[in-house]
């Protein structure tokens, strides 16, 4: 039986994702392609990672934004990190190197190496920019409206989000008005 969501499911969003997941692949030409995923918090950036890993022919390597963001503040210096420790190497052939943040501790935690031989996503909100999408192969960028990404946010991170939403949504507000991201990306999903 096929994973692929049927048209009578009336799941729009995962319909969405999954034809993403094609445009996604289509234009991913080597096996050890670069994706950029960006976009809004509850816009589907995890949810379209995790169908495109699925599906992904050989080693596939995952960053996760949410893992190195240092802090609540940290969606600026999130982007850089990856720029400088994982697509700055891998463009010259090296590891790349990056730290977890520990949330609770408030400070990063274990080291995690980026094997340039294997293909990449890299998902989260302020990923995309003009520096980052030139190491890129496939530039993705995902709209939501606002009501629904929140409502999606916040049922998956509850509680501990909440005080948060405004001030992590100002961060994107900069990135977006600074970088354009939507205007960088090879791919814009609308979803649902």
């Amino acid at each position: 039986m096929s994973s692929r969501p049927s048209r009578s499911s009336g799941d729009r969003v995962a319909a969405t994702l999954y034809a993403a997941t094609d445009r996604i692949l289509d234009a991913a030409l080597t096996s050890h392609a670069v994706v950029l995923i960006d976009g809004r918090s509850g816009a589907g950036k995890s949810t379209l990672t995790r169908l495109l890993a699925a599906r992904w022919q050989g080693p596939l390597q995952i960053v996760a934004l949410d893992a190195l963001y240092p802090g609540w503040d940290g969606l600026d210096a999130g982007t850089e990190i990856v720029l400088s420790q994982i697509l700055a190497p891998r463009a010259r052939g090296e590891h790349g190197v990056w730290r977890r943040w520990d949330w609770e501790a408030d400070r990063p935690a274990e080291q995690h190496r980026v094997d340039p031989a294997q293909a990449l996503i890299v998902e989260g909100s302020g990923i995309l920019t003009a520096e980052t999408a030139a190491l890129a192969d496939v530039t993705v960028w995902l709209e939501s409206p606002e009501d629904v990404r929140r409502e999606r946010a916040l049922e998956r991170d509850g509680d501990a989000y909440r005080p948060y939403w405004s001030r992590w949504a100002m961060q994107e507000e900069r990135h977006i008005a600074r970088h354009e991201p939507r205007t960088i990306a090879q791919i814009v999903v609308d979803v649902p």
